[in-house]
């Protein structure tokens, strides 16, 4: 199969790695890809995507993967398919469920997936009259995208209200924030789940825990995540069972009533409160970091994977992974998430001790190849150091270890991911 990847990220390149040991797969393509990328495919400079789809026409792409949201939201996959081209993602109608967090909210209120109160509003008024009815913190969201940033966990009603005004102004997000949803902050402890979807029959994968925070004990601003590992020890049968029975099957039966079939990755943000699994949101793709430590587990082809959702055919795959842990520590630049960094000189000192080489690797996001060939530091997230171990803390100590071997300036990371299951 000669298969493309539309990205540049981490999630991207983490795809392509399990892509490239699967022995279905002739030829790997990255759009636009990233400096690290050019050595598991070929990098396109193409971002149109009547040519893309031409690119694919002429040079016989069996299927095509779309890892970022922006893509999918602004119909990618309607231009593929109306060409007879296969591939792996929602059409822009169904996109919505991550475009438009007031379409995601009352689609799940419409289908009775247990969400926290909320209203939807363009109006501050309303949106006062709201947050005075809720205690604190409260939640406030901006209806669009905004990259993993529009989301306000207010401490107070006044600043509740605050965030509001900012957002309904267009001052804090833009037109992304001109509606907004106000809802109750839910306690309890968040997960991110992924069901790969055809439509009609899906997989759920091992359930990961994000850390969304920049420092330690998840203190400081909120980032696109520091690190994240899979599978974590809370959730148990009871909790995959309620997420079968009200969340995924009642959505994708809702999807498929309301003329939007889904398919592609539905990521539920999952807060589970007293051992009741409650949806915060939906996207609808793989998050990152968490594809970043999904992949490496996987044990059956993950061509067939995506390749049977992407043609309706996932009831005839047999999906496994291995029995295994991974964590993934995210490498950010000096001054990321504030505002971009000079571009820095990656160095990755040979690794000697056969047992890292074996179970971990770096899946690289955030790099450029210079004129001199070298890597560079050049986005906010650089890069991800992935350890794979028999139990969590096995897993960690591989990608920590992998992080000491991994140098540029200003590198700056989190050192205690996965700390919630350790």
């Amino acid at each position: 199969m000669n298969i493309l990847i539309v990205g540049s990220g981490g999630r991207e390149y983490s795809i392509g790695m399990a892509l490239k040991k699967d022995d279905n797969v002739e030829k790997l393509y990255f759009a636009p890809g990233n400096g690290a990328s050019d050595e598991l495919g070929e990098n396109l400079a193409i971002s149109d995507f009547n040519e893309l789809a031409d690119f694919c026409e002429a040079n016989s792409i069996d299927l095509t993967i779309v890892g970022p949201e922006a893509p999918l939201v602004e119909g990618i996959v309607d231009v593929f398919e109306s060409r007879g081209l296969t591939i792996f993602g929602p059409s822009a109608q169904a996109a919505q469920l991550e475009g438009s967090k007031i379409f995601m909210k009352n689609f799940l209120a419409r289908h009775n997936v247990p969400t926290a109160r909320y209203i939807e509003t363009d109006s501050l008024e309303e949106a006062y009259k709201f947050i005075n009815t809720l205690e604190a913190p409260i939640v406030v969201k901006a209806d669009g995208l905004c990259g993993g940033k529009g989301v306000i966990i207010a401490q107070s009603r006044d600043e509740a209200k605050k965030s509001a005004g900012e957002m309904l102004s267009g001052n804090a997000f833009g037109d992304a924030g001109t509606k907004i949803v106000v809802e109750e902050f839910l306690d309890g402890y968040e997960l991110s789940v992924f069901a790969i979807c055809d439509g009609e029959d899906y997989v759920i994968l091992p359930a990961a825990q994000d850390h969304k925070r920049l420092l330690n004990n998840d203190q400081g601003p909120n980032t696109g995540g520091m690190g994240a590992y899979a599978p974590t020890p809370l959730v148990n049968d009871e909790i995959y069972q309620k997420l079968d029975e009200r969340v995924v099957i009642p959505t994708l039966k809702g999807m498929k009533e309301e003329g939007m079939p889904f398919k592609g990755v539905l990521f539920m943000g999952v807060m589970v409160v007293d051992g009741e699994p409650i949806i915060l949101e939906y996207n609808v793709r793989f998050g990152d970091p968490e594809c970043e430590e999904l992949m490496p587990l996987l044990k059956s082809p993950a061509s067939d994977l995506f390749y049977k959702a992407a043609t309706g055919d996932l009831k005839n795959a047999t999906i496994e992974f291995h029995d295994k842990y991974a964590v993934g520590v995210v490498m950010a630049s000096k001054d990321y998430p504030y505002k971009s960094s000079e571009p820095a000189e990656i160095i990755v000192d040979e690794i000697v001790h056969d047992d890292l080489e074996a179970n971990a690797h770096i899946s690289f996001a955030g790099v450029s190849r210079g004129e001199d060939g070298k890597l560079y530091a050049t986005g906010g997230r650089v890069l991800v150091c992935v350890g794979i171990g028999e139990s969590i803390a096995e897993a960690q100590q591989r990608a920590y270890m992998l992080v000491g071997q991994v140098h540029f300036a200003g590198k700056q990371c989190r050192t205690d991911i996965a700390y919630q299951a350790l």
